[in-house]
């Protein structure tokens, strides 16, 4: 398996949402995520932000996957050439597909769990010399790992558990952190190369930012309430030296991350700001909180705001191909209460739409026609035939991409202009959210199949009217 290994590693090195792992720099490209907890929300849900960012020919298909059966004695296919038992069903999800990046898909499944991914360095292990010692098992698992999830958990803590299992059981090849929430509850999951990683629970009074480095800090292993952790997490890092023997509280950060000359990451500073409404004092060895109070409790449109900043720091970038916001709502079944809202391309110069849990399908300009089983494989996410990164006028996302590279041609007057005629738009969609809600339980409470049909014809047609006026403006 050494060859595998050493191929997935050579790919890992280059582009890794953003990270270029071979130089240690963390550019100003890369993933960013916001998770707001649910009492410091306007309506009582959990949010989470992402701007998914990658650099090279890049596009998105976006798709609702339905359940789907398995044989017994089934597998799943691991891209460096292992396999782990496949479930008899797995559950329905919306897909963010970006084809042919290792670790940069968003998902939302049927029960409200959403999944998204930011890089973070770590200390830099050998792949190879961790197979070798068994902290690999063919290779690990990389990019299949936030699909499982979302396949198989019913709560973002068991998409957190079952994380951690098949991470216990083969190992994990890159180094992350996974974002894990449903209604309830956000979990930031930070894993390194071999079998170690340790999740935190996002305070419910609190939001956290993350950008591309690792902000786990203090670690309670006795507080399972809050902290889950592999086995020997601890253990290890003391066993390499990255952690005194016996010193306390362990913290992940300072064990586990690669080291950097500014502590302070710029990204996660500038975003806690925007938070707590007040300028942090700018000190480059400082360790910054966790999480944070907000000044006031957020909404969608202020986490959206948040991941269209430009402000000194730059967390929008042109090199975005999709920002969102997820709404998870606990008073409401999952199919109404929980929203995918979207935006293809640099979420400044674009618009959010919703796409609701209890959709059955999304506009055909959305994503490339092919079979869902034959679009769910390793061959067919990673293949690289002829054309397919080229632009396509038929899929809704280069259409998105041509209207942000001319309006961000024209400069500050032009990105001003549609700004404003997209903050309308949004407005109005926010504005129409309880009335569409109110009549889809409505139909649910009659028959839930009502209320799907319902959401999806409603989704797709905004998704097409904003495609449409998308258009006009290239």
């Amino acid at each position: 398996m050494t060859s595998k290994c050493s191929s997935i590693r050579s790919l890992s090195v280059v582009v890794v949402c953003g990270l270029v792992f071979v130089i240690g720099v963390l550019p100003a490209y890369a993933c960013y995520t916001v998770v707001v907890g649910r009492d410091v929300s306007v309506d009582g849900s959990v949010l989470v932000g992402h701007n998914e960012q990658n650099t090279g020919k890049r596009f998105i298909n976006f798709r609702k996957v339905p359940r789907l059966k398995y044989d017994a004695g089934a597998v799943v296919d691991l891209r460096a050439g292992g396999h782990i038992s496949q479930v008899k069903e797995t559950h329905a999800f919306l897909w963010s597909e970006n084809p042919g990046i290792p670790f940069s898909d968003s998902y939302m499944n049927e029960h409200g769990v959403v999944v998204v991914t930011d890089g973070c360095p770590d200390r830099g292990e050998d792949l190879d010399r961790l197979e070798s010692q068994g902290r690999l098992r063919d290779g690990g698992i990389g990019y299949m790992l936030r699909r499982l999830v979302v396949e198989r958990a019913k709560t973002a803590r068991q998409g957190v558990q079952i994380a951690g299992g098949i991470i216990d059981e083969v190992g994990y090849c890159s180094s992350r952190t996974l974002v894990i929430a449903d209604a309830k509850e956000g979990w930031l999951l930070s894993m390194t190369r071999g079998r170690q990683w340790v999740a935190r629970r996002v305070p419910d009074d609190k939001v956290v930012v993350l950008p591309n480095v690792y902000i786990i800090n203090e670690v309670n292993l006795s507080d399972n309430a809050n902290f889950l952790a592999s086995e020997n997490l601890v253990d290890y890092a003391v066993e390499k030296g990255w952690w005194p023997a016996g010193k306390t509280p362990f913290v992940f950060s300072k064990a586990y991350s690669r080291p950097r000359e500014v502590f302070m990451d710029p990204r996660q500073w500038r975003g806690q700001c925007m938070v707590m409404g007040a300028e942090i004092l700018r000190e480059p060895d400082r360790q910054l909180p966790f999480a944070v109070k907000p000044a006031k409790k957020l909404a969608v449109k202020d986490v959206i705001g948040i991941l269209r900043n430009h402000k000194d720091v730059a967390i929008c970038k042109d090199v975005t191909q999709e920002g969102l916001v997820f709404q998870l709502r606990e008073y409401l079944p999952p199919e109404i209460g929980c929203v995918y809202w979207r935006t293809s391309g640099e979420p400044c110069t674009s618009v959010l739409t919703p796409w609701y849990c209890g959709i059955t399908k999304t506009p055909k300009e959305y994503y490339k026609p092919v079979g869902v089983r034959k679009q769910l494989t390793l061959e067919h996410h990673f293949s690289d035939t002829p054309g397919k990164f080229g632009a396509d006028s038929n899929l809704a996302w280069w259409v998105f991409k041509k209207m942000q590279d001319r309006i961000n041609a024209r400069g500050e007057e032009a990105s001003d202009a549609n700004r404003m005629l997209w903050d309308s738009f949004e407005a109005e969609l926010f504005t129409r959210q309880p009335v569409v809600e109110e009549k889809a339980l409505d139909l649910y409470k009659k028959d839930a199949s009502l209320a799907a049909s319902y959401l999806t014809e409603y989704c797709g047609r905004v998704a097409r009217k904003t495609l449409a006026e998308a258009a006009k403006r290239q």
